[in-house]
């Protein structure tokens, strides 16, 4: 393949990935209000598990090849993008709001998920047990997630519920193509931008930080995108703090029980530490703040700017 067809195939994932978007975020809107659940659980579970899709297939397959820069690299830098990309591209479209009882659960689970790294990873290896500790504090962290909001489940009028059980179907269709077709937008956008990246030189460590990582993150920007437009607030937020907790969680440990992985000190130390200061940033405005506005978008995305600048510079 030459350049030209990859930046042709670049484009048509990218028009895949944005409509597959725009379907996921309908119906999953839709399923929210059938069965009464809050539009932000539907993004924390079925939306950002298949916003996290290619993250995880990617750690997998960097797993079994043994290319553990790659699994890990690739994490660190898709939880920077959703959180200083996504969100602050988010936030300059429509003001990010978090629920009060956001504070209590999410928000903090999602800043111990990437402050769990650190301990596990400092010594620059991941064992098969470590790895099934990261699993077993993400199921702990489901089950809590899922259990405080069946507690706070709001009533739904039987009536109204009735009267949508004809595009139950239609929805949970919607939501499938979408799922699928941001997966295959995504796997052909990151070959072609990965043959870019390899044709112009850079290395596979900043090909895992930057290109892979925003690369898989693309499904995650491309649905919080249409539900800042259509004014859906809680999937936005809710899809960045699922996919940052899968990511951190679910996506390392199931990459460490395929095969205990060895990372490079850099991964282990400077950029582990990036990854959990911009959790820490986001946790802050939303915690303190209950808000992310446009000032504190345009920061977010500066802050991004800076990081590709650093990863750029460092491999030059």
């Amino acid at each position: 393949m030459s350049i030209v067809p990859a930046c042709l195939i670049l484009v048509l994932g990218l028009a895949i990935i944005w409509k597959s978007a725009d379907l996921l975020v309908a119906g999953a809107v839709s399923i929210a209000e059938h069965f009464g659940i809050s539009q932000f659980i539907i993004a924390m579970t079925v939306v950002a598990i298949g916003t996290s899709a290619p993250e995880a297939a990617t750690g997998i397959t960097a797993a079994i090849r043994g290319a553990g820069d790659i699994a890990i690299g690739n994490v660190y830098g898709s939880n920077i993008a959703n959180i200083a990309l996504v969100g602050g591209l988010c936030a300059i479209i429509a003001p990010i709001t978090a629920a009060k009882r956001m504070l209590k659960l999410e928000i903090p689970f999602m800043l111990f998920g990437a402050l769990l790294l650190w301990p596990v990873l400092h010594n620059l290896n991941l064992s098969r047990l470590e790895a099934a500790g990261l699993l077993a504090v993400f199921a702990t962290m489901m089950f809590l997630i899922v259990r405080f909001a069946e507690k706070n489940k709001p009533q739904t009028n039987q009536q109204q519920k009735n009267s949508k059980t004809s595009n139950v179907i239609k929805s949970l269709l919607f939501v499938t193509l979408g799922l699928a077709g941001l997966a295959v937008g995504a796997k052909v956008t990151i070959d072609a931008a990965v043959f870019i990246g390899e044709y112009v030189g850079l290395s596979e460590t900043v090909i895992g930080l930057t290109i892979i990582a925003v690369g898989t993150s693309l499904p995650e920007l491309a649905t919080c995108v249409v539900a800042s437009f259509k004014g859906h607030n809680d999937i936005t937020i809710g899809n960045i703090v699922g996919s940052n907790i899968f990511n951190a969680l679910l996506v390392v440990g199931s990459a460490g029980i395929i095969r205990p992985l060895t990372i490079g000190q850099r991964l282990a130390g400077t950029d582990c530490w990036i990854m959990i200061a911009a959790t820490a940033v986001f946790a802050f405005l939303v915690l303190i703040r209950g808000r992310i506005g446009r000032a504190s978008g345009i920061l977010l995305l500066l802050g991004y700017a800076g990081f590709l600048i650093y990863l750029f510079g460092y491999s030059s």
